[in-house]
C-alpha cells in the first residue's frame, strides 16, 4: 500500500542548462523526489545559441516519468500529486506550427546575439537612437535579450516562418507556454497560453495594463494573433494529457495550475513577499530580483522593471527590479567543455581552492555583450592581467571571483535605487552549492550572504504558485503559514579595503571589455 503524505504538487523546472521535475509536500514544503535531464545548446555560429524545442519537451516527459517511477519505489502514492507549475528559462523564443505542432525553427535562447543588426535597425527608427525609448511600457532597453527581437528576426529570416504567419498557421511563445501548450494536448486543443511575468520579458507586454500593446506590436511589426493569451501565474490553465508518441500518460488529468518565469519563481520560493524583500539566483546567468510591492519603480542605474507575480485572476500584480547578469554558471561550463581545464563544475572549484586567490588575473565572460547595470552589446569576454606565474587555478578563481563582482555591480545599482542599501544577501541556483564562492561573494559584498537549506527554491516557487490557484488550493501562502526556513550563513572574512582595491580592478577590466565588436559579425543574413 503506498503510502499518503498528503496533497503533493509537482514542478516542471526547464532551465538553459538543464530540465528538472520535483515533487513537494504541500503541506510541509518537503522535496520528496526529483529527477534532472541536462540538455544540449547549439551554437551554429559565434554568437548564436539555440536549443530544440522538441528535445526540451522530451525532457520534461523523461523527468516526470522517472520522478514518478523513483517515486512508486519510495512507496508513494502519485495519485496525491494535485497539480503542477511551470517554471522556464525566460525570453528563449519558439514559433510552432499549430496545425500540426511542430516547430518551424530551433528555440532562439535568450543569451543569444544574432539580433544586433535587428536591434541596431530598430534603434534608428527611434528619436536620438534612446534604447530606453520603449521603458516607460516595458520596463525594459532595447536589447538582444528579451523576446520580441528574436521574433522579429525570424519572421525577417525564416522562410517557412513567414509563410506559416501568412496561412494563419504559426503561433508564438516562450517556453512556458510551448511546454503548456504541449501538455494539455498541442494539436488536440492545447492551452495556448503565458503568465504576467514571461510575457513581461517580451517587449510586447505593457506592464500598467498587463495586456499585449498594440503600439509595441506595432513598432516590432508583430502581428498579435499569434501571440499567447496571458494569464495570471497561479489559475488552472488546463489539465495534463497523454502525450501519443510516448504513450505517457503518467499525471493524466492533474491540472497545471502555477507558471513563472525562473527568477520570478526564485522570489515566490524564497518568500518575498515584502516590499523591499530580494534574492539573488545563480544559475547558467545571475539574476538579483527585489520586490517593490504594488508600485511600479523605474531604474535610474541599468536594472529593469519587471513583473514579480500575480497570484490569482483577481489578485493584484506586484513589481520587481531586476539586474540581469548573462553569464555565471555557463562561465564554469565553458572552462569545462570549451578549455577542458576541468572535467565537472566541482573540479573548478576545488582547481580554484587549491591556490585562494586569481593572483591579479581578472575574468570578465561578457560571451553574450554585458547586461545589467550597461546593457553593452559590444562587450566581448576577455581575461587580464596574466603574467607567466599565471596557472589554470588562477583562471578558475578569476572565474568564480567574476560571479561575485557581477553580483556587487547590481547589488551597488540596486542600493542606489532603493535609497535602503540590503543588509545581507538570500541566495539561490545551482552555483550555491560552491562554498567558496559563497565565502567570495560574502567577502566582495562586504555583507552576509545567507543560503536556504533547500536549495530548489525556484521549483518551490512554482509548486507554491500551482498548489495555490483557485480550485486546487492545497497551498496556503498567508504568511504564519509558510514554512520556517532554515539557513546557511556566510560572513565576510576579508577587510573591506581589500575588497574595494579588487573591486576598482574589477572595473578597470570590465571598461577594456567594452567597444570590442562591431554588430555585423553576428548578423545572420
Amino acid at each position: 500500500m503506498a503510502a499518503s503524505l498528503g496533497p503533493l504538487v509537482g514542478a516542471i523546472d526547464q532551465g538553459t542548462s538543464s530540465t528538472r521535475f520535483l515533487v513537494f509536500n504541500a503541506g510541509t514544503a518537503e522535496l520528496l523526489s526529483h529527477h534532472q535531464v541536462e540538455l544540449k545548446q547549439e551554437f551554429p555560429k559565434e554568437g548564436w545559441v539555440e536549443q530544440d524545442p522538441k528535445e526540451i519537451l522530451d525532457s520534461v516527459h523523461e523527468c516526470v516519468e522517472r520522478t514518478c517511477e523513483k517515486m512508486k519505489e519510495l512507496n508513494i502514492d502519485i495519485t496525491n500529486i494535485r497539480a503542477i507549475g511551470v517554471t522556464n528559462q525566460r525570453e528563449t523564443t519558439v514559433v510552432w506550427d499549430k496545425t500540426t505542432g511542430e516547430p518551424l525553427y530551433n528555440a532562439i535562447v535568450w543569451l543569444d546575439l544574432r539580433t544586433q543588426s535587428t536591434v541596431e535597425r530598430l534603434l534608428k527608427r527611434i528619436p536620438g537612437q534612446n534604447k530606453n525609448f520603449l521603458k516607460s511600457k516595458t520596463g525594459l532597453p532595447l536589447s538582444t535579450y528579451f523576446s520580441a527581437v528574436k521574433l522579429r528576426w525570424l519572421l525577417d529570416n525564416v522562410e517557412e516562418i513567414k509563410k506559416a504567419v501568412e496561412d494563419g498557421r504559426a503561433v508564438f511563445g516562450t517556453i512556458d507556454s510551448w511546454l503548456i501548450w504541449s501538455l494539455t494536448g498541442g494539436i488536440n486543443g492545447g492551452i495556448h497560453c503565458t503568465d504576467v511575468t514571461n510575457a513581461s520579458r517580451t517587449m510586447l507586454f505593457n506592464i500598467h495594463s498587463l495586456e499585449w500593446d498594440p503600439e509595441l506590436c506595432k513598432f516590432f511589426e508583430i502581428p498579435m494573433e499569434i501571440l499567447p493569451n496571458i494569464r495570471s501565474s497561479s489559475e488552472i490553465y488546463g489539465v495534463m494529457k497523454i502525450c501519443p508518441s510516448r504513450e505517457s500518460g503518467t499525471l493524466t488529468g492533474v491540472p497545471i495550475s502555477g507558471c513563472l518565469g525562473d527568477q520570478h519563481a526564485a522570489l515566490v520560493g524564497q518568500m518575498c513577499f515584502q516590499d523591499g524583500q530580494a534574492k539573488n539566483t545563480y544559475g547558467t546567468g545571475c539574476f538579483l530580483l527585489c520586490n517593490t510591492g504594488q508600485k511600479c519603480v523605474f531604474s535610474e542605474h541599468g536594472l529593469l522593471t519587471t513583473l514579480a507575480y500575480k497570484m490569482g485572476k483577481d489578485k493584484p500584480a506586484f513589481y520587481a527590479l531586476e539586474g540581469s547578469v548573462a553569464i555565471a554558471g555557463a562561465v564554469v561550463r565553458w572552462l569545462r567543455d570549451n578549455l577542458g581545464i576541468a572535467n565537472s563544475s566541482l573540479e573548478v572549484e576545488q582547481l580554484a581552492a587549491e591556490v585562494g586567490t586569481s593572483y591579479g588575473c581578472y575574468f570578465v565572460p561578457a560571451f553574450s555583450g554585458l547586461y545589467a547595470p550597461y546593457w553593452e552589446p559590444s562587450a566581448r569576454g576577455i581575461i587580464c592581467g596574466l603574467t607567466q606565474f599565471t596557472n589554470k587555478n588562477h583562471i578558475a578563481f578569476a572565474a568564480l571571483e567574476a560571479v561575485c563582482f557581477q553580483t556587487r555591480e547590481i547589488l551597488d545599482a540596486m542600493n542606489k535605487d532603493c535609497g535602503i542599501p540590503l543588509s545581507q544577501l538570500q541566495v539561490d541556483g545551482g552555483m550555491t552549492s560552491n562554498k567558496i564562492l559563497m565565502q567570495l561573494q560574502s567577502d566582495i559584498l562586504c555583507i552576509p550572504v545567507v543560503k536556504p537549506s533547500m536549495a530548489e527554491t525556484t521549483a518551490l516557487g512554482a509548486a507554491m504558485a500551482a498548489g495555490a490557484a483557485e480550485g486546487v488550493e492545497v497551498w496556503s501562502l498567508n504568511p504564519e503559514d509558510l514554512t520556517a526556513v532554515t539557513w546557511e550563513r556566510f560572513e565576510p572574512q576579508i577587510n573591506p579595503e581589500e575588497s574595494e582595491y579588487r573591486y576598482a580592478r574589477w572595473k578597470k577590466a570590465v571598461m577594456k571589455s567594452m567597444g570590442w565588436e562591431a554588430s555585423d559579425s553576428t548578423d545572420g543574413k
